[in-house]
């Protein structure tokens, strides 16, 4: 005899309670029920979103000993090599976590290596989701959160990178002041107001400290809420295969199996970066030494993801400085710190809706593209990545020249000549390599995939047997959108143009949307391979054998 198995009567009591008031219970089994899509590249956002709990655990930890202050002081701790050395309060603090609090060493290792981590996940995320199209609507304003976020982490991470206060941190700051200096007319004024007078002053430290603990964590906890609740309103994308569809979703519930999964993987994020932390030491302050305004070093670098904006400072000449009624604009500084960077920042925001003006697409897309099917999209991709990756190169051009014996002004010199070409061949190739898989990819859809096996024809020919392909692979291959052209030049009744695309904007459309469709492959009108393909091919030639046998038996008779 079964016996149904109960909640305790005082959990009963409680949830009846809340559901009396609130109605939960439906929306809560709903909600719970909803499906979340399986593939490897959907764990890059979770992972971002577990280091940035990390770093908020962590961070906390690290708050009950630092002292943000720029009072000086003489050290008298456990670090004997820095015994009697003045420095400030903050620089202090951060040796006596380091020597002095238990664990505090490893808890600020972890917290810088989840501080990286995340950047680098949700860089990579945010990769996955421009390549696959993912962006397109209805998931435009999730885009620009994430690039929100994506822009407040770089911030943040500055600024926790520079607390401290040792060497290469107070450099990291000049830099920044320096950037700031070169804005015309308000760059000393917001330099005046943030450091609270003359470079370094004693406030700079207080005042990034109450950004980095406080200000940026409560806007990146809104945005990264807002980001999830939009995502799970609106539904995860999910890549082409057998079942899925725009209104039909393939994967695991969220309760259990998505949960004891994602949970699990929480952990397995949190080992990686503990046993980086504890196994690889990054950012020793203890072997630099406090900063001082006089002192400087080289071969240091800022953390990865500022190195674009390093390597643009090194390398941009300065031909460009001018001065305008009396007002001197340092472009060399100007342009690499805030241009380029607006540049980038501003390209990825702007795409989602360039493309869609381009292409006329208004359409819903639940399902991702393959990169392949977009070429000039994965093309333009690509060629962000080598001008992001040569800037970041460029920002080590001096670690580069003294370990292979290059001239400084030889490293300088490739890097601004690459910066500029490099993208160029970078889209021409991509858009070619994807141009060839489609071509591939239509070849198999039409005639199957090379099996390996060799057949003689009864005519003597040799053909690789092509088999068919699984029903998973035929309908991935299909989910190739046609190819299609937007007519913006289309006539009314009368023959007349349409006043949309008489205008300079109306005919640049038209020149770009053929450009991102010119060389597109289509599929339309291509027929799945099935095994009766052979066949029939073995049959043709049969046939063709006895035809000719007869011409040549009817021939001899005559």
């Amino acid at each position: 005899m079964s016996r149904t198995t109960q909640a305790p009567k005082a959990l009963r009591n409680a949830g009846n309670y809340i559901d009396d008031r609130f109605h939960l219970a439906k929306t809560g089994e709903k909600q719970l029920r909803k499906v979340f899509p399986n593939h490897w590249s959907f764990m890059l956002g979770e992972i971002a979103l577990y280091s940035f709990i990390i770093l908020l655990i962590t961070g906390v930890f690290l708050t009950l000993w630092f002292k943000p202050s720029m009072a000086e002081i003489v050290y008298d701790g456990s670090y004997e090599r820095l015994q009697g050395v003045p420095m400030s309060e903050a620089y202090a603090s951060t040796l006596h976590i380091d020597f002095d609090v238990r664990g505090g060493f490893l808890v600020r290792q972890i917290h810088h290596w989840a501080a990286l981590i995340f950047v680098a996940a949700m860089l990579v995320h945010m990769l996955r989701v421009f390549f696959t199209g993912a962006f397109r609507k209805p998931r435009e304003i999730n885009w620009l959160i994430g690039i929100a976020i994506f822009g407040l982490a770089m911030l943040e991470g500055l600024f926790g990178y520079s607390l401290p206060d040792d060497l290469p941190s107070g450099m990291g700051v000049r830099i920044l002041q320096g950037v700031m200096m070169a804005l015309p007319i308000i760059g000393p004024y917001i330099s005046m107001f943030l450091f609270g007078g003359a470079f370094p002053g004693e406030e700079i430290i207080p005042r990034l400290y109450m950004l980095h603990i406080l200000l940026i964590p409560g806007i990146l906890l809104a945005l990264i809420g807002a980001h999830i609740l939009i995502l799970w309103h609106q539904k995860h994308t999910q890549y082409p295969g057998k079942g899925r569809s725009e209104k039909q979703v393939v994967g695991t519930p969220m309760m259990p199996a998505f949960a004891v999964k994602a949970g699990g993987f929480f952990f397995f994020v949190f080992a990686v970066t503990a046993g980086l932390s504890a196994f690889v030491q990054i950012n020793p302050i203890h072997l630099f030494g406090p900063f001082t305004p006089t002192s400087i070093t080289s071969g240091l670098q800022p953390d990865w993801y500022m190195g674009f904006m390093e390597g643009s400072l090194r390398i941009f000449p300065n031909w460009f400085d001018i001065d305008v009624a009396g007002y001197s604009i340092p472009t060399a500084v100007l342009v690499p710190g805030l241009v380029i960077p607006g540049l980038i920042f501003g390209a990825m925001a702007l795409w989602p809706f360039v493309e869609a003006w381009i292409s006329g697409d208004k359409r819903h897309h639940n399902v991702a593209d393959r990169p392949r099917n977009a070429p000039v999209r994965t093309g333009m991709g690509v060629a962000g990545i080598t001008f992001y990756g040569l800037l970041w190169l460029a920002g080590s051009n001096d670690i580069l020249s003294e370990t292979f014996s290059i001239s400084l002004y030889a490293t300088t010199w490739f890097f601004r000549i690459t910066v500029i070409i490099g993208p160029i061949i970078g889209f021409i190739v991509t858009k070619r390599v994807c141009l060839g898989l489609q071509r591939r990819d239509r070849e198999q859809l039409e005639h199957g995939y090379e099996s390996g096996t060799i057949q003689q024809l009864p005519s003597g020919e040799f053909i690789e047997v092509h088999k068919e392909s699984t029903d998973e692979t035929v309908h991935v291959l299909e989910s190739k959108e046609p190819v299609s052209r937007v007519d913006v030049q289309a006539l009314d009744e009368n023959g007349v143009e349409a006043p949309s695309s008489r205008g300079i904007m109306g005919r640049l459309r038209a020149r770009l949307a053929d450009w991102y469709t010119r060389d597109n492959v289509s599929f339309e009108g291509v027929e799945p391979h099935t095994g009766h393909h052979l066949h029939h091919e073995l049959h043709e030639q049969e046939e063709y054998i006895s035809d000719e046998a007869k011409s040549r038996e009817e021939a001899g008779l005559a």
